[in-house]
């Protein structure tokens, strides 16, 4: 963060004494218990911030989400990978998640997401409700008018359920980098990311002004469609996130009112100072009246906590790879326990383990529960780092069941009493 000065984040307990006094900051009415899940917060919210703040089930502190990477392992194709992403949707879908997002990573085998639209495309069409999105796109690698096309199209393919989460990394090494942008002058992509950010959001909003060169370029699917001669306009467009792991775009986000995801799973020392930054940068916009953060998690429950250990520790192994210049598909269990680690490569992995919550379900809670206290974050976006595919889907059942989510999210809507909501039901 450089010299900024950045303060403590507030603890949960302070943000939410307005709970006492009519009203919740998770979204609900505290007069009748109902989510709002559309997105308006109370009578200030707009259409065009909905579905970001998202039902609390259960007990849980705030609305869980998933973050998956199709996570390849040795042993495994990318095949096997996005069937288990498909199954981890409908799982999180069916229990009551609130999103699910896809990251774009490049040259990295044991990675196999490195077309997030394609994927969430392939999403939509084996989910009905939940918001799918990107965490994110890297902005800089890519034409702001591809992806406005790109995600104007998933738009189209499932109204209201799309998230366009952008970030300014290049989400691979230097040289790949180069080769998707092709140019080598990288930082100067980096330090162009709010105008691009600027451009996307106009040809998202198609609101160019007269006179501008792209004043006459439409992103279609958009709302030039509505304005045509016949045209019905659309109801709205992907909701816009900025992501990041430092103050660059935490500042960002808080500036232009837009909700912010911080990458708590691989940069856990930054979490509390970038949030505290976002929230003391926030100004109020259609968007949001308030600060919005949520941060991702790497957390694995397991029936066997031994077995979660084993497969986290295969996880930093292949994370040990990649930041030594080794990147591969994610190692068995086995070749991670019978790795010989270098005192250096121990201080790593241990470091790394450090800030992944693992254990039986109610160790895992307890982990959730307690990050929730100490960052103040509005949403966990939980992603699950292990090398089998079933240990991966497993853990999001076992997340669900600690906290006492429904079994089917529709089912217990259906048999709810008139006028409650699931999560009352189910809580």
């Amino acid at each position: 963060m450089g010299t900024e000065t950045i303060e403590e984040a507030p603890a949960v307990g302070d943000e939410r004494q307005g709970e006492q006094q009519g009203e919740r900051t998770d979204g609900r009415s505290a007069t009748d218990g109902r989510s709002r899940t559309d997105g308006r917060d109370g009578d200030t919210g707009t259409l065009r911030g909905r579905g970001i703040r998202g039902p609390v089930r259960g007990t849980a502190p705030v609305p869980l989400s998933v973050l998956d990477l199709a996570t390849v392992g040795s042993g495994f194709t990318a095949t096997d990978a996005l069937r288990t992403s498909v199954e981890i949707a409908r799982t999180a879908e069916t229990r009551g998640y609130h999103r699910m997002w896809v990251a774009e990573h490049h040259s990295m085998p044991g990675v196999a997401s490195s077309s997030p639209a394609v994927i969430l495309a392939h999403l939509a069409a084996h989910t009905r409700t939940l918001r799918l999105g990107s965490g994110g796109v890297m902005l800089p690698n890519h034409a702001p008018l591809v992806i406005a096309e790109q995600f104007g199209t998933l738009e189209a393919l499932a109204p209201g359920r799309i998230d366009l989460g952008l970030g300014r990394a290049p989400g691979t090494d230097g040289a790949t980098a180069a080769a998707l942008r092709r140019t080598d002058r990288l930082h100067e992509g980096a330090d162009e990311f709010p105008q691009q950010l600027a451009e996307l959001t106009r040809f998202l909003d198609d609101d160019f002004p007269d006179g501008h060169r792209y004043a006459r370029i439409h992103a279609i699917p958009g709302p030039v469609q509505g304005t045509a001669p016949g045209g019905v306009q659309s109801a709205g467009r992907p909701s816009v996130w900025l992501l990041g792991s430092s103050g660059f775009s935490a500042r960002l986000a808080g500036t232009l009112g837009l909700p912010f995801s911080f990458a708590h799973h691989f940069s856990a020392a930054n979490t509390v100072p970038a949030l505290a930054l976002y929230r003391e940068s926030f100004r109020p916009s259609e968007i949001l009246d308030r600060p919005y953060a949520s941060i991702g998690v790497a957390a694995l429950a397991a029936d066997d906590p031994a077995e979660a250990r084993r497969q986290v520790l295969s996880g930093a192994l292949s994370m040990l790879r990649l930041r030594t210049g080794r990147p591969g598909l994610v190692p068995t269990p086995q070749e991670a326990e019978a790795y010989e680690f270098s005192p250096a490569e121990r201080d790593f992995v241990d470091s790394w383990l450090a800030n992944i919550i693992h254990g039986d379900p109610d160790t895992v809670r307890t982990g959730l529960d307690q990050l929730v206290d100490r960052t103040g974050a509005d949403e966990l976006v939980i992603t699950a780092n292990a090398h089998t595919p079933s240990v991966r889907l497993r853990s999001y059942d076992l997340i669900a069941d600690a906290y006492g989510f429904p079994k089917d999210i529709a089912t217990a809507s259906a048999e709810a009493p008139s006028g409650v909501s699931s999560e009352v039901a189910a809580g």
